[in-house]
Parts: structure tokens; sequence; C-alpha cells
């Protein structure tokens, strides 16, 4: 198989997973192995096509985005204002900075742990499966009947949200899924708790990446700029896509579908492992 359409593939599940409650992580390392895609060049692959997604929350939400930016009034009135419900100014930089707050401290302190024991496809699988338990069992309290909006969220509710998105550091979990259900623990709608996961991605997302980008700019070659490129672009506009159907899924529907499909694909990752393991297995 050619690169080029190497670069496509994990460009489209890169984009596709990554805000839905599926784990796009989980997703890449699978489909680096099956792909025979793997070492550090892959892995910083797949780190600049991350940004691809980021990306697009950026464009997407950029209305949001916006009213983050306070005005000299509210500066003045911060110490006030930071600590009020809502997503705007002053008190939305410092929900998402609770929100991301958790998981980037315990990213910094055990992130080469975490990459040297859960970065394999059996601990994929186990996550996906624990998810999805999770997720089911979310769903069947009923939390979804709740009809708080973003705008009511506050600084507290943010902080738990940000301690549930850890969960996520284990490949397979799913930052979205974590993110999602904290919201609907915390009284969140559904749907507002994905648009709020949508947002709390920037933050971590970009943290982690930038710091491997460096990394990753000295793995690629001349060579290599032209797939992440063609990730990158194909990244971006699966993820744009992606995120308007979810948000109208998760607007009627409950997560118990992407439970079941989480449950099946770690289903057939472990018994690809099994075969493997068989004598004979290849």
């Amino acid at each position: 198989m050619s690169e080029t359409l190497i670069a496509i593939i994990l460009g489209l599940v890169e984009g596709v997973t990554e805000y839905l409650p599926i784990s796009s992580t989980g997703h890449l390392i699978l489909f680096n192995e099956a792909l025979q895609f793997t070492g550090e060049r892959a892995k910083n692959f797949d780190i600049v096509i991350q940004l691809g997604a980021i990306l697009s929350v950026l464009v997407l939400f950029r209305e949001r985005f916006v009213a983050l930016i306070p005005d000299r009034k509210e500066w003045r009135q911060n110490r006030h204002l930071a600590w009020a419900p809502g997503m705007y100014g002053v008190a939305g930089i410092v929900k998402l900075g609770l929100v991301s707050a958790p998981a980037l401290a315990v990213g910094f302190l055990f992130g080469r742990q975490i990459k040297h024991y859960l970065f394999a496809p059996l601990p994929v699988a186990i996550a996906l499966a624990v998810g999805a338990l999770i997720i089911l069992i979310v769903e069947s309290l009923n939390l979804s009947q709740q009809q708080r909006q973003l705008e009511q969220l506050t600084w507290k509710q943010s902080l738990v949200i940000g301690c549930i998105q850890c969960l996520a550091l284990w490949p397979g979990m799913s930052r979205s899924a974590s993110a999602i259900i904290g919201g609907m623990v915390v009284g969140l709608s559904r749907r507002s708790a994905a648009e709020f996961s949508f947002l709390a991605a920037v933050p971590v997302l970009t943290v982690a990446a930038l710091h491997d980008l460096v990394e990753a700019v000295r793995v690629f070659s001349y060579e290599d700029l032209k797939l992440v490129a063609i990730g990158f672009v194909v990244s971006f506009f699966s993820a744009l896509l992606t995120m308007r159907w979810f948000i109208g899924i998760v607007s009627r529907w409950s997560l118990r579908p992407f439970a079941y499909y989480r449950l099946l694909v770690a289903a057939l990752v472990i018994f690809l492992l099994c075969m493997r393991a068989a004598p004979g297995g290849n």
C-alpha cells in the first residue's frame, strides 16, 4: 500500500474519531498496527495530523472562542467574573483552564509510563470495553433528561469534568467520551456536554501536540511533508463534518450505539490477538 493512501486513511481515522466517544488515539494505534505503519515516524505523524482536527474546532466554534476574549471592563472585574457561570470572557477562560489542568498534570507526571505500557492493541481493546460499560451505565441513569445549557456551567463543574477527563489518558477510553460523560454527570444536557467536550479538546490537545511537535520535526524528512500535509487536510475536513453530524445525533439519540460499537471493536481486536498468539498464527 502506498504511503499516500496510508496518510489519507489515517487522516480520516483521526478526523472521524477525534470527537466521537470511541477514542481517536485507540483507533490510530489499531490502524497503524494493521497498516504496518509503526515506529517513531508513525507516532509523530499521528501527532501532527491531530492539529488538523483541533483547527476544525476553532473554525466550527469560532464565535464561542471569540466570546472568550474579555473587554477592558471585564479585566478590571475579573476577580468577580472569573467564577461566574457561562462560557464568556474571563469566566470561559477559567473553565477551559480548569477542565484541562487535571489531564495535563497527570500526563506530565506519568506520560512516559502511559506510552510505554498502554499504547498497544490489547490495552486499547480493554479500554474500549471498559469505556463502553461506563457509557451504558451513565445512559441507564437517564441523565439525558437534564436540560442545563453550557451557559449555566460553573467552575466547580468544569473541574469535575476535568478530573473525569483524566480517564482519556488510557488510550481507548476516549477524551470525548470522558468529557461528555463528565458533563452529563454534573448536569449538562447531552448536547451541551458534547459541545463542551469539543471546546475542552482545544487546550488539552494543543498542549499535548505542541509538546511532542519538536521531536516530530526532527524525525520528518522533506519527503514526509507531503504525507503530513495530506493527513492534516483530510483530518481537518473529516473532523469538521463529523462534529456537525455528531451534534445532530446526540440531540436526538443516546450514546448507546457508540458503546455497542466499542464493544464490537474490542471483541474483534482481542479475537485477532488470540489468533495471532495461537500456534501457527502470524
